[in-house]
């Protein structure tokens, strides 16, 4: 008796910390984009847009940015999402750019309609992503130096240097921190 008590107290604490760990991604991935402050190579990596177009860390120049890898389908994702709203609200005045990177594989088909539908509770009040939403693919990931779990965010300074990668869900209190330092 006292060993299946056990076994079921073991397998409980594990999957109530499974969505603090975040939602894995594909094999052979990997998050080795290079060390904090290093310059960006992936500056220059075009990424589609929802709408067709597409963009790159190098068009915001002078801007704090936040890349943000998630997938409509991650928990620990559709948890940061307000959290992020709520950073663009307070810091993009100050110079913050949040760039959503959706890793659904099914793409735009799948992320366009779910973010037009999505509301999520942003200090009590319903709000939608407003933040651009790019289309990721494994290769693009691997050109930020892979993706080894979603969500994992990357943030790069006003100079377009890394300042931190953190593979998971982020902290609240520590992003707020760190990007009080930086703005």
């Amino acid at each position: 008796m006292r060993r299946k008590f056990l076994a079921v107290l073991m397998i409980t604490g594990f999957l109530a910390f499974l969505p603090l760990a975040g939602c894995k991604q594909k094999a052979g991935s990997n998050a080795n984009s290079g060390p904090a402050g290093a310059a960006a190579p992936e500056a220059s990596v075009a990424i589609p847009t929802l709408d067709g177009s597409t963009t790159s860390l190098d068009q915001y120049k002078g801007k704090v940015v936040l890349v943000n890898f998630w997938a409509t389908w991650c928990d620990p994702c559709k948890t940061e999402i307000p959290w992020l709203i709520e950073f663009n609200h307070k810091y993009g005045p100050k110079g913050l750019v949040i760039l959503g990177v959706a890793m659904d594989d099914e793409g735009k088909k799948v992320v366009e309609p779910w973010v037009n539908a999505k509301r999520f509770d942003v200090k009590g009040q319903q709000e939608a992503i407003d933040y651009p939403i790019l289309l990721g693919t494994d290769k693009i990931a691997d050109k930020f130096g892979g993706v080894l779990g979603l969500p994992t965010s990357v943030l790069y300074s006003r100079d377009g240097r890394k300042i931190k990668t953190k593979i998971g869900l982020i902290d609240f209190d520590d992003m707020s921190k760190t990007l009080d330092s930086q703005l």
